[in-house]
């Protein structure tokens, strides 16, 4: 036998194409090829392999080596590659005397050190939900076994090192069988709602924002709870479904850090600092990577200081916000990663931040404000639901002895009531539902359309500003549960229109 044929998956976004690995061993002269649009680490593995092989005391091979990886469309990357070269060179070589079977059996991954250890690659879960309807065994490196096991229904063995993987395929020691469950959810106390003092209005919004899944916009003077309130939506929120959680995970999967367990079916909150660049916001990169946005789906992306951030990075939400998802376009390949996430954002009112405070004199200038809040677009401003005032807090309410508000848990429970309103309605939060929805399930009163008349005429506000006031006022009456839209609640999604507000006022 001079030839192998062996399985494994390539990673191009949240996809793991098939790929097979083909080893043709032929006479002639010496030599070593691997075909098939290889990156420059899979070309490197060569060496790796060559080196494993030996160390692991088998004999490499002479004549004219040749390893394709098809389809030879597709690139492939990273070190994931290296265990079943290693193993297809074995086989082609006569030293893995196994029937053809067993290799249509298994899947095969890993990166080879050079004495024959295997080590951990990158992206194994998305490998993993792939895999898990293929009937097939997955071979993997014990550094990936807590990554796996979210993965319910899945098969796979793990080994330390080149040797183990040859011992189970030559039925001498079979390799431990992990048939993952899912596991429980990570426990983790978030930060309680009842540790901001004073700030009512903003902790109601904090509380329509989480009901209905809207973005938040909170302005106000330096050091008055904007960053503490953004940090605690993350308690507002339910936990993750099964599905959500496998996709978070597969996305943290990824990145260099990978998905840590630990984190399981936690809500991820992201909050990249202002000089981040396009590219680590929305991703990219020659082989594309998940950005902060996809990092946040199905949580929350926090930016702090948000006329800071650079308007050409900015620009680039506005796309994901309407679709949850983004689109890497590069000459030879596009990707898609999802990016459902919950923007919250944080800004002072002027650049030196106390225009309006009644406690500290502002010096900034008209001109100069309006300068610094054109920093963020229109369009961009349209596309955030909520824009709230966060003011100085009195004194009073600072004070040890003063009464906190309502904690976390009892928010909570409405939220999670208001929530179940919508699911039963449009199997969807309000923030996120299509037109046909909103004309469907968002009727307003004829003191509410009186109400929306007058100030959309007095405000001069575009269709998708009307659209998502709708939105946020179906989420107020869900969380008063009433069945249409009243006056009161129009007036209320209105209140939290700020910039529009002060716009229509200029």
């Amino acid at each position: 036998m001079n030839r192998a044929t062996l399985l494994s998956r390539a990673q191009a976004g949240l996809q793991s194409p098939e790929v097979r690995i083909e080893a043709h061993l032929a006479g002639g002269l010496k030599r070593f090829s691997i075909v098939g649009l290889p990156a420059k680490a899979v070309t490197e593995s060569r060496d790796r392999v060559r080196a494993a092989i030996v160390n692991s005391g088998f004999r490499f091979p002479d004549g004219r080596l040749t390893v394709n990886l098809a389809p030879a469309d597709i690139p492939k990357e990273g070190g994931r590659f290296d265990l079943p070269i290693a193993l297809g060179v074995l086989a082609a070589s006569g030293q893995l005397p196994v029937e053809a079977g067993i290799w249509h059996r298994h899947e095969f991954y890993g990166e080879l050190s050079l004495h024959g250890g295997l080590r951990g690659f990158r992206g194994a879960l998305p490998v993993t939900l792939a895999a898990r309807r293929s009937a097939r065994l997955l071979v993997m490196p014990r550094e990936n076994r807590d990554e796996i096991t979210v993965v319910a229904g899945s098969e796979v063995a793990t080994a330390d090192d080149l040797l183990q993987v040859v011992a189970h395929l030559l039925d001498r020691q079979r390799l431990d069988v992990e048939r993952s469950t899912s596991p429980p959810a990570a426990q983790r106390a978030h930060p309680d709602l009842a540790d901001v003092r004073g700030q009512f209005a903003a902790r109601r919004a904090l509380e329509v924002a989480a009901a209905g899944r809207h973005s938040l916009l909170l302005i106000g003077p330096p050091g008055t709870g904007k960053t503490m309130l953004a940090m605690r939506l993350i308690g507002l929120l339910p936990e993750l479904d099964e599905d959500e959680a496998l996709a978070t995970a597969a996305l943290q999967s990824l990145t260099r850090q990978g998905f840590d367990p630990a984190t399981w079916k936690r809500r991820p909150f992201r909050a990249p600092h202002h000089s981040a660049s396009a590219v680590a916001l929305v991703g990219g990169g020659a082989d594309p990577r998940p950005g902060e946005i996809s990092l946040a789906h199905n949580g929350v992306l926090f930016l702090d200081e948000l006329p800071e951030f650079r308007r050409d990075v900015l620009e680039v939400l506005r796309q994901p916000l309407e679709s949850g998802w983004i689109t890497i376009s590069r000459a030879a390949r596009q990707t898609d990663f999802p990016c459902r996430f919950q923007l919250v954002a944080a800004m002072n009112p002027c650049p030196c931040g106390y225009r309006g405070d009644p406690q500290v004199t502002c010096f900034c200038g008209s001109a100069q404000t309006q300068r610094y809040r054109q920093r963020i677009s229109g369009p961009l401003l349209d596309r955030i639901d909520l824009q709230v005032e966060v003011p100085r807090t009195e004194r009073a309410l600072l004070r040890a002895d003063a009464a906190s508000g309502e904690n976390s848990a009892s928010v909570r429970e409405r939220v999670m009531a208001a929530r179940a309103r919508q699911y039963a309605r449009q199997d969807a939060c309000n923030a996120t539902v299509d037109e046909a929805a909103i004309s469907a399930h968002c009727a307003v009163d004829a003191d509410g359309d009186r109400l929306f008349e007058k100030a959309m005429n007095h405000y001069a506000l575009s269709s998708r500003a009307y659209n998502r006031i709708l939105r946020v006022s179906r989420t107020i009456a869900d969380l008063a549960g009433a069945d249409r839209i009243a006056a009161s609640h129009v007036g209320e999604a209105l209140g939290y229109r700020l910039l529009d507000r002060q716009t229509g006022q200029a």
